[in-house]
């Protein structure tokens, strides 16, 4: 894949396109942006361009939307004003954008000086959004600056979620009809820059999709639109066998099936997030992952099969885990159990990650990562009382979970040996096999996740 760049002005006709989406830190600053131009601007298939919040922004605006006191919220107001005006300050002719980001900040303003007052997760949402709108107002400018047809469109107009504010979820019949109607037929005249993460509900209130939402945003846009590809821009140049920050030794991958890249997105590597790939699966559309610092280092591509798959793909490390044991006698032998225990978790919204069961009692994790607003906010005291009526509670936290993706798992021989074997220092405090032939996860001690991690990878993959 050649990522070559060739400053065209003029855009090509449209035939099947491609959607780019660019990560915090490929907005993060003017040269930042001045690079992620380069590349889109190098590939005339790229027609719709989706962007996160420049690095940074979004958790000063979360930290605003928890409600702050005066002297606080001058200073993350300050910190965000002075992100976006170093790029301003950059720009051949600035002020129409520097009026419009002042509106944005002004706007801020007055949704933080309420938060103070009340938070809630609506206004919550409707703060953390404006970090993608910025980003994309500044984003059309350094476009524009290159004498390029290039449209600012509102993904709200076509991103109908519903009201499940923090980690709301798109309704996929309504977007695609809306994507059609109105996004398609302006990919033909201009390139098409727009926000990943936010979206709309019924009444018109901004939503949030969840922290790394810009992924599914692309995902489900590239669906609508019937894309050849989607182009994930980040940090690091593709998918690797580990975080390559925590062991240098990690190889990047090629090429990667879908399921497995699902899988590791699901249990925590941080290149994708978790749903990114579900749009794309149902389309067959592949996903290009790779670095918008270096794009000629290449990257990996996410597609229907690959040849010869291992056994042993990659480690994935998700930290902030919670375990939940339920011990109760009157399970044993009992029938409907399960069932009411699913029934209250379902009722309070809660999201049961894995499960292990005993003739007594049930372990389950709950993922504390993701959304927008507090994860603490997961295990409500009347959640806990109402479990409290039905069986004995015990509440375990700052656990991580390490899970190992590969290839028919299930079916192995040794696989047992092979990574517990090496384990024997640390407290491993439960372990899910068998349901799926491409996981095998246990959870650890959050203190002692890295170096389970650096064991199992020089065991396993080095």
């Amino acid at each position: 894949m050649n990522y070559a760049v060739s400053r065209n002005a003029n855009l090509m006709p449209l035939g099947t396109p491609v959607v780019a989406k660019f990560g915090g830190t490929s907005v993060a600053d003017f040269d930042a942006m001045n690079r992620s131009a380069d590349i889109v601007l190098s590939n005339s298939d790229v027609r719709l361009v989706v962007l996160s919040a420049s690095a940074g922004i979004t958790n000063l605006l979360v930290e605003l939307a928890e409600g702050q006191d005066a002297e606080r919220r001058v200073y993350l107001l300050d910190e965000i004003r002075r992100i976006q005006t170093a790029i301003i300050d950059r720009l051949n002719k600035p002020d129409v954008i520097r009026d419009e980001i002042d509106r944005m900040l002004e706007n801020i303003g007055m949704l933080s000086d309420a938060a103070s007052l009340a938070t809630s997760t609506a206004l919550t949402d409707e703060l953390v959004s404006h970090g993608e709108l910025m980003s994309t107002l500044l984003f059309v400018e350094i476009i524009r600056q290159r004498n390029v047809p290039v449209e600012w469109f509102d993904v709200r107009k076509v991103m109908r979620t519903n009201d499940r504010f923090g980690r709301a979820e798109p309704d996929t019949d309504l977007l695609s009809e809306q994507v059609i109607q109105q996004l398609q037929p302006r990919l033909q005249e201009a390139l098409v820059i727009t926000q990943g993460f936010i979206g709309c509900e019924g009444k018109g209130r901004t939503t949030t999709l969840g922290r790394g939402g810009s992924d599914y945003t692309a995902a489900l846009l590239a669906e609508a639109l019937s894309a050849a590809r989607v182009d994930i821009w980040t940090d690091v140049p593709g998918i690797y066998t580990t975080d390559p920050r925590l062991v240098p030794g990690a190889k990047r991958i090629d090429r990667i099936a879908f399921e497995e890249a699902a899988e590791m997105a699901t249990f925590g590597a941080k290149v994708l997030h978790p749903a990114t790939l579900l749009p794309a699966v149902r389309r067959g559309i592949p996903v290009f992952v790779g670095s918008s610092k270096d794009p000629s280092a290449g990257g990996t591509l996410v597609c229907s099969t690959t040849d010869n798959p291992p056994l042993f793909r990659a480690l994935a490390l998700r930290r902030k885990q919670t375990l939940v044991t339920l011990h109760s006698l009157s399970m044993l032998h009992s029938r409907g159990f399960l069932a009411e225990v699913f029934g209250i978790l379902a009722r309070h919204n809660i999201s049961v990650d894995l499960i292990t069961t005993s003739e007594v009692s049930i372990a389950l994790t709950l993922d504390t990562t993701g959304s927008t607003s507090s994860s603490d906010s997961l295990l409500t005291t009347s959640l806990l009382t109402e479990l409290s009526s039905l069986c004995r509670v015990e509440v375990e936290e700052n656990l991580a979970l390490i899970a190992l993706i590969g290839n028919k798992l299930s079916q192995a021989c040794g696989v047992g040996k092979e990574v517990f074997g090496v384990l024997d220092p640390f407290n491993i405090r439960m372990i899910c096999y068998g349901a799926s032939s491409y996981n095998l996860c246990f959870l650890v001690p959050g203190s002692d996740a890295d170096q389970v991690i650096k064991t199992l990878h020089r065991n396993l993959f080095e």
